[in-house]
């Protein structure tokens, strides 16, 4: 999960609270100080750092907190209210008859975030995508392109011995005439000079687009703000991609020097993979970031390929008490198909399955390699022995062991993996609240008593 560090200091901060009925001056100066240091950190300037504390203050000092509602709660619910009005209103782009303009500085990730998004409308609305490519200043753009789109029936335009993006542009426009929606890739500079600017105008007559997209690089921080301003003075900036934010302490400054231009953030990308973009929307990204979860965006995660019958079936046989190895490698294998253990732990609200959500980056490591490892054990087993883990005893280890290349040791460690798993999905079976929130994961959305 991206800003991670900021999730810690917020809950570090409110921590204070844990326990308290009512608050004095002194706690709550020192949970506001905790707080701004917290954001600071995370690269939000300081007025908007102040100004988030101070309205926490003052909130703090005049809402009085829902019957039932513990203070640290409250609190928390003050902070998810303040940061989903900063980051503003979500923004949709309807995916029909669009004409989308990519644009942004060198080295941001532009021309993998134009085959996200060109992969991302084609998976979700099923629609005949078209990707020019006029990047004429960077060697390899269009190869990098055709090959990142090459296993997703999109086409792709481009001319790597001409030098001159217009003429590319025109032709390629021509021959994604009977598209539904055509992206355009430019090229980026280390800044704005004149002859990006020139060029880019040049584009964006011969486009006439119906969205320009700044594509911005986390790593900015609050330098996002003047570079989204430039870029929306020079072609009208619809709105924002913020890219590389699982790997930076800045991302905070990014999204927050970007709402303060008015620009509406629309997509956000952690990892390399073309499968790494997700739509963006404000409230539902704080909830996950302040550990509340998002099971809605969780469930969009799932691939169209993902068998959502049998998940429901896999899900009501685990609730029954039933948990064999067999039943363990199925859910490993539908893990796989949503994304990684981080993807995934992210959208859990972090006090769920024991506070599994709340793993630091080590463990979640640590988690998805011993899964890439449990797996292959698992297919040096029998059918009976994955139905009947009871009978792995010290010979079928061995064979086992030697069957998938590992030490014993990783044979055992998986059985005492499968046991936990099996104690745990007891303890479910046991708590109706869990319950329900399982199988709303897996059914019907309304029954859920989580933000959205």
């Amino acid at each position: 999960m991206a800003l991670e560090g900021l999730r810690r200091g917020i809950q570090g901060a409110l921590s204070r609270l844990r326990g308290k009925r009512s608050i004095d001056e002194e706690e709550l100066r020192g949970m506001v100080k905790d707080l701004r240091r917290a954001l600071l950190a995370a690269d939000f300037n300081v007025r908007q750092t102040k100004e988030i504390t101070d309205r926490l203050e003052l909130r703090m000092r005049d809402d009085e907190p829902r019957p039932g509602l513990t203070l640290q709660t409250h609190a928390m619910n003050i902070i998810y209210a303040e940061l989903v009005r900063l980051l503003g209103e979500p923004r949709e782009i309807l995916p029909f008859n669009q004409r989308i303009l990519m644009v942004g500085l060198y080295g941001q990730g532009k021309t993998t975030t134009t085959a996200k998004i060109a992969a991302w409308w084609k998976r979700k609305h099923k629609l005949e995508i078209g990707v020019i490519e006029a990047d004429v200043h960077r060697p390899g753009a269009y190869a990098q392109l055709k090959q990142l789109l090459e296993d997703h029936d999109i086409d792709v335009y481009g001319d790597p011995k001409n030098t001159d993006a217009t003429s590319i542009v025109k032709a390629g426009m021509q021959q994604m005439a009977n598209k539904d929606v055509v992206i355009i890739d430019t090229a980026g500079r280390d800044q704005l000079d004149e002859d990006l600017q020139e060029e880019l105008k040049q584009i964006a007559d011969i486009v006439q687009a119906t969205e320009s997209l700044l594509v911005i690089d986390a790593q900015v921080g609050q330098a996002a703000g003047p570079v989204a301003a430039k870029f929306h003075e020079l072609v009208g900036v619809t709105g924002v991609i913020v890219t590389k934010l699982d790997g930076t302490a800045r991302g905070g400054g990014a999204l927050s020097a970007v709402a303060a231009t008015g620009s509406p953030i629309v997509f956000i990308g952690e990892g390399e993979h073309v499968e790494n973009l997700e739509q963006f929307e404000g409230d539902r990204f704080i909830s996950r970031l302040l550990g509340m979860g998002d099971i809605k965006g969780l469930i969009d995660l799932a691939p169209g390929d993902l068998d959502q019958e049998e998940a429901l079936r896999l899900t009501e046989r685990l609730m029954s008490g039933r948990f064999s190895i067999n039943d363990m490698s199925q859910q490993m294998e539908m893990m796989s198909k949503i994304g990684t253990v981080d993807r995934i732990l992210s959208h859990l609200p972090s006090g769920m399955f024991g506070g599994i959500g709340a793993m630091g980056k080590a463990q979640k490591e640590q988690m998805q390699s011993n899964l890439e490892r449990f797996r292959v054990i698992m297919d040096s087993m029998t059918s009976k022995e994955k139905d009947e883990p009871t009978i792995l005893k010290a010979e079928r280890i061995r064979r086992i062991a030697r069957g998938s290349g590992v030490n014993e040791k990783d044979v055992r460690e998986l059985i005492a993996q499968w046991n936990k798993s099996k104690k745990m999905m007891k303890g479910i079976r046991g708590n109706r609240q869990l319950r329900k929130q399982m199988k709303s994961m897996m059914g019907d959305m309304d029954d859920m008593d989580l933000p959205m």
